[in-house]
């Protein structure tokens, strides 16, 4: 059953220069315990999705349109048509988030302790104060803090250790689905790969639905069962990882895939991708990915491709997916 289902979701910031389509036609659905990795380069608009289906939107940003369906315990609800204060309702309780710079997302001159202790009674407000100092102990261990470190302030704490806060926090209403926005920004690998196996572990045992935002496919490839590429505010192709990094049909896809070297396994020809994304404020007619695409057409310049399933779980945007037989040839030259 799906937990949350995305339909053609669109978000853009009004500029002086005119509206930035950073979101613009998204679709995906995921399953209860299920976890999507959206991944693409930076300024693509992944942050964006993940702040439009949150509702965390800055004053020039202006939903254009679709729909977010929520399973509220088979209640389906469209959180994209909710006024603020019904939204506050599924907000940390319904959908949480691990935002992308832990150093930012604690407040300095407060208790950590307080600050998880406070989303506690903001949607339980009949809590007793013990009662939630103690799940605050029972998060700290489930993300591997020390508990008699739960009431120092952030500034005592490592950065590897504000971001087990971080996501301490956010499972403080125990949400159904949580958001990680770039979960290991500013930290170190070492620390990068523990912070990534505390969430899948945190996700495995209270089969919770995640959505992990990254530009960093490693980081993409080890912790999401689905993989859904974005470019220029709009998903160029969606499936399986297994899919998507071994069999990729999209150019862009195929060319990210091969942007970035291997640790394991024989050496390999490395891709660039020429040129940079366009600007949104004004993209290019037909396929947005069609100025930098080294199999572009007439068609690819004119006609945008729809956004279709070519297979069971497998969606593409691409009037020439690239075969097999192409991509090995790519791969040898």
């Amino acid at each position: 059953m799906a937990i949350i289902k995305v339909e053609d979701l669109k978000m853009h910031y009004k500029t002086k220069m005119g509206y930035v389509k950073a979101v613009d036609g998204i679709s995906f659905e995921l399953e209860e315990g299920g976890s999507l990795g959206i991944v693409g380069e930076s300024g693509c608009g992944k942050t964006s999705v993940s702040m439009t289906l949150l509702r965390t939107l800055p004053e020039n940003a202006h939903f254009m349109g679709g729909h977010v369906w929520f399973n509220d315990n088979g209640n389906i609800v469209d959180l994209a048509q909710l006024s603020e204060n019904e939204m506050r309702h599924y907000r940390w309780k319904g959908i949480s988030m691990v935002f992308q710079a832990a150093m930012n997302s604690l407040n300095p001159v407060y208790k950590v302790s307080d600050q998880i202790i406070e989303a506690i009674l903001t949607h339980y407000p009949d809590t007793p104060i013990d009662e939630a100092r103690k799940k605050v102990e029972r998060l700290f261990e489930l993300v591997t803090l020390d508990p008699k470190r739960m009431d120092e302030y952030p500034h005592q704490y490592s950065g590897g250790m504000k971001q087990r806060a971080v996501i301490a926090l956010a499972l403080a209403c125990d949400p159904k689905i949580i958001i990680a926005d770039e979960p290991t920004t500013a930290l170190d690998v070492i620390v990068q790969d523990k912070i990534l196996r505390e969430l899948k572990k945190v996700q495995d045992q209270l089969n919770m639905a995640m959505i992990y935002i990254s530009h960093d496919i490693a980081v993409i490839a080890e912790v999401s069962e689905k993989i859904a590429v974005m470019y220029a505010g709009k998903f160029v192709e969606q499936s399986d990882s297994t899919t998507v990094f071994k069999h990729p049909m999209h150019p862009y896809t195929f060319l990210l895939m091969n942007a970035f070297p291997s640790h394991v396994g024989e050496k390999k020809k490395l891709f660039t991708i020429p040129g940079e994304p366009p600007n949104l404020l004004n993209p290019p007619t037909g396929c947005r990915f069609a100025p930098r695409c080294p199999w572009v057409t007439d068609k690819c310049l004119n006609e945008e491709p729809p956004y279709i399933e070519i297979e069971k779980g497998h969606f593409l945007a691409c009037w020439h997916p690239l075969t097999e037989e192409v991509r090995q040839n790519e791969l040898r030259k």
